[in-house]
């Protein structure tokens, strides 16, 4: 199913604290190649990692056009009011180029060694759903807030700063609770090539566009952003014209020859395939 999206293309940046300014230099690099998109890991209890929040706002100022968004934010160890409100603010700063990418969590040990909670794959969609509710209450401008929940409570907090557009929400999810969770209430999907192969992506968009449907949701109005590895021209418009993607995050040792060469083959191939429909 193709959506008919504009297709874009980012990079998947380390947020590598040893070697202090490459993050950096790689961002202005992708930004003057005319990447649309940077995303960053956010895996807070790697020792040798950025905070990504952090890293993000660096970026943001360093460059002038393109976008930025965790991909995805560790939602154990960001609480979502305050996760909001730091989106809200580099939205701002960086004149509307912020978009949030979400995570239940993972690699529980690591996050209980930074006093993060522990959930069972139930609690994770259950807490997931309630942080997108709280978010988007954040992002309202509105007074005295008030959400009870079983994970998550504002008792008449006062939201702003409103974002300089309306930021997406992109859950990073493969399971099929989740999936659904993304096709009632996510504005964006964005899996990795390697947690799911190809042949098992048609599924997992197929779980999110029925719980749209059910939702009284259009499933084009979900974003499709994948991570990829060092895949072909062929491969990654096939995604974009046969299962619906339309942003592709690539590495950051593949960016000069990636859009010199493979980009435009990618944008030229699907403007054919949509043509002759």
């Amino acid at each position: 199913m193709d959506y008919g999206r504009p297709i874009k293309f980012g990079c998947f940046l380390i947020p590598d604290a040893t070697n202090p300014q490459r993050a950096l230099e790689l961002a202005t690099l992708a930004d003057d190649l005319g990447f649309d998109l940077i995303g960053v890991q956010d895996h807070p209890y790697q020792r040798r990692f950025y905070d990504t929040w952090t890293l993000l706002t660096a970026i943001a100022m360093r460059t002038k056009r393109i976008g930025v968004f965790p991909d995805v934010a560790n939602l154990p160890l960001r609480p979502p009011a305050v996760l909001a409100k730091a989106a809200a603010s580099l939205d701002l700063l960086s004149g509307g180029r912020v978009e949030l990418g979400l995570g239940a969590g993972g690699f529980w040990d690591a996050i209980k060694a930074m006093g993060g909670p522990v959930r069972t794959p139930g609690e994770s969609v259950k807490a997931l759903e309630e942080a997108i509710q709280v978010i988007r209450l954040i992002w309202s401008g509105e007074r005295g807030l008030r959400f009870d929940g079983e994970f998550y409570q504002l008792a008449g907090a006062h939201s702003g700063p409103v974002p300089a557009h309306p930021i997406g929400i992109w859950v990073g999810a493969y399971k099929p609770r989740m999936l659904a969770l993304i096709g009632r209430l996510a504005d964006g999907w964005v899996p990795s090539l390697g947690y799911l192969k190809v042949q098992d992506l048609a599924d997992a968009a197929a779980r999110i566009d029925e719980a749209a449907v059910a939702a009284g949701r259009a499933p084009s109005a979900i974003r499709r952003i994948v991570n990829v590895g060092d895949v072909s021209a062929e491969e990654l418009a096939a995604l974009a014209l046969e299962q619906g993607f339309d942003s592709f995050m690539i590495g950051e040792d593949q960016m000069s020859r990636f859009a010199s060469e493979v980009a435009p083959a990618v944008r030229e191939l699907v403007t054919a395939g949509r043509g002759s429909r």
